[in-house]
């Protein structure tokens, strides 16, 4: 009888262990938000190939740049991003945005967190020969995929952006381009 007793009150006791650990509350969670900053490398099409007409450029221009990404929850991101597109100027012409806008995520997964985004800001361009410059307004569009490759950096394998610059000159130029980089998780 004492035997079947301490057995008994040894299961009992097993089964309320094994439920109270159920219970337990974690004692620290991560935090959602999270900062990054980056460094890219572009080709654009810049729309413009002299001569104060909007037209397809015989020459693209290419260009380094640097982007901040914040995080503050899942579906609540934000990119701010500057690119200089200086190299393999055309008559020296040059394209320069400065852009921020909300970041919306497409089913992310381990190794890969592809994107959307759209951007507003200003973009300078310098006209042939260096006669003039002048600021006008910048939305872009675009999307692209991220891949970690470590626990704090991560891999822009593909970013995409179709520019409106709506208020330019003479109408409208239409720049587009691609870019590739590497950021690191600041937080």
């Amino acid at each position: 009888m004492k035997k079947s007793a301490a057995v008994l009150i040894c299961c009992v006791l097993c089964a309320w262990a094994a439920k109270a650990h159920a219970q337990v509350v974690p004692s620290a969670t991560r935090s959602p938000v999270s900062l990054s900053a980056g460094g890219i490398g572009s080709i654009f099409q810049p729309d413009y190939d002299g001569i104060g007409v909007a037209e397809q450029s015989s020459t693209p221009l290419f260009g380094l740049g640097a982007y901040v990404d914040l995080r503050v929850r899942h579906w609540i991101q934000f990119e701010a991003e500057g690119r200089w597109l200086r190299f393999n100027q055309f008559e020296n012409i040059y394209e320069d945005n400065y852009l921020v806008g909300p970041k919306v995520p497409i089913h992310e997964t381990r190794r890969f967190r592809p994107y959307a985004k759209a951007l507003i800001g200003y973009g300078k361009m310098n006209f042939q020969y260096n006669y003039a410059y002048g600021h006008f307004t910048d939305i872009a569009l675009g999307g692209g995929v991220d891949m970690p490759i470590g626990h704090r950096l991560s891999l822009r394998a593909a970013d995409f952006e179709y520019q409106i610059w709506p208020d330019w000159i003479n109408g409208s130029v239409k720049p587009y381009g691609a870019s590739v980089g590497v950021a690191y998780r600041i937080f």
